[in-house]
């Protein structure tokens, strides 16, 4: 009874520590308390859910839970990476890439093996959209306070550490916006907590209007109609939808408007080129290294073997799946696409639950959003996308328990009971 309850009290605090970590993703604390970084709070936490979850399972003899296929695939696409140090173009950049990555993975799976309950769910996922407020602030004051020289390409907000990239910045505020809003249109939300909601998605939507991000507002754009399109409440989505589309329309002002319309102009535009000249460098890596590409992280270094003469900058893939490509080949690519494909699958097939449907929708708007914007992004190693993914695989293994539970507790019908035992040939 005593080994029982201490497992308890270790998952409690695991989940506790979880928690913490996915709210620290957002208000990087360290950055505006300086004392606080020799402390590496997202290492301590993330490690210490990790190790107590370990621990846990140990105390209580229970297997570690893989989640099936895609917890088995991310752990393959890890083993990958490390593995890649022998061939890489850069073997300690891959080491560094790959530990990290492998952090990740722990980070995923502690989540599927500790948010087992719909009240867990919807505490991690408010923590995201809560904390998310402070890199807004951030992002935003960085804008109204910045000079040309301190902004990026002169006129572009962003903030400090992974958000000190608009892109990254953008894309990371825009998985917030769809969790924020099914907890709006939720009827079981406070009122109190609804504010709170209504003012992270109008901070995150303002942010990423001043990161000038094309990606991110296309991710933010589809998120949102997904959401819209697949809440039962149809009407209430609509007009929500509706309300952040005129609130962008009719405030986000006109130099946004003008870099989004460079798309179609892109052969005049340095930062569009940097991604066609990205696009080659991994078509031609890929044709010289096609199964397992040039190591974990060294995508930039095998640049000035690659790139056309006129690249004479290197850059990041400015898309996942391509980046995946040359840094890992083939192989890295399909072992990620079970991962992705399977944590994706699993939130769509959450949202047609009765007990976390709701929140499941928003959870599978953020991650075709955020998918959405990795098409022109390129980041691996982003604690956001593997949380996020972790959320969504949670949401469907919560789903399919509730739904067990209903097949169990199902009332057999004395009449059919009756049927069955005199058609077994059992009556006298």
């Amino acid at each position: 009874m005593v080994v029982g309850d201490t497992a308890e009290r270790r998952d409690v605090v695991a989940f506790y520590a979880l928690t913490a970590f996915a709210a620290l993703m957002y208000m990087v604390p360290q950055a505006w308390i300086p004392a606080l970084a020799p402390l590496r709070l997202a290492l301590l936490t993330s490690g210490l859910a990790a190790g107590l979850m370990a621990l846990r399972r140990l105390g209580r003899a229970e297997p570690l839970y893989f989640d099936g296929a895609r917890g088995l695939a991310l752990l393959a696409f890890s083993g990958l990476a490390l593995a890649s140090m022998t061939w890489s173009v850069n073997p300690e950049v891959s080491r560094f890439t790959a530990i990290e990555l492998l952090k990740l993975t722990a980070i995923y799976l502690t989540l599927v093996n500790v948010v087992t309950t719909p009240k867990r769910l919807a505490v991690v996922c408010g923590a995201v959209v809560l904390a998310s407020i402070v890199t807004s602030h951030g992002v935003i004051t960085t804008y109204l306070t910045g000079t040309p020289e301190t902004l990026v390409e002169g006129y572009r907000a962003h903030w400090v550490e992974v958000y000190a990239d608009p892109n990254r910045s953008a894309m990371n505020l825009a998985l917030v916006v769809p969790l924020a809003v099914a907890f709006l249109a939720r009827k079981e939300s406070g009122w109190v907590w609804r504010i709170a909601c209504a003012v992270a998605v109008v901070l995150a939507v303002v942010a990423i209007v001043f990161t000038y991000s094309r990606g991110g507002f296309i991710g933010l754009s589809v998120a949102m109609a997904i959401w819209a399109m697949r809440e039962q409440r149809k009407m209430r989505s609509v007009l929500i939808g509706t309300a952040l589309a005129l609130g962008l329309a009719i405030f986000a002002p006109k130099s946004f408007w003008q870099r989004n319309e460079t798309v179609a102009t892109f052969h005049e535009d340095a930062s569009a080129m940097g991604r066609v000249y990205a696009w080659q460098v991994t078509s031609r890596i890929s044709l010289d290294k096609p199964l397992l590409g040039v190591g974990a992280g060294a995508f930039r270094h095998a640049w000035p073997l690659y790139a056309p003469p006129e690249a004479t900058r290197a850059y990041v893939a400015h898309n996942i799946f391509l980046d995946v490509i040359g840094e890992l080949g083939w192989v890295g690519l399909l072992f990620f696409l079970v991962f992705a494909g399977g944590a994706t699958g699993a939130a769509f097939e959450a949202s047609r639950s009765g007990r976390v449907g709701w929140l499941a929708r928003g959870l599978s708007a953020s991650m075709a959003g955020y998918l959405i914007c990795d098409l022109f992004s390129g980041y691996i190693l982003s604690a956001h996308l593997y949380v996020l993914f972790g959320l969504a695989a949670c949401a469907q293994r919560i789903a399919r328990a509730q739904e067990s539970e209903e097949s169990v507790k199902v009332p057999v019908v004395k009449g059919q009971l009756a049927a069955s035992w005199e058609g077994s040939n059992n009556a006298a």
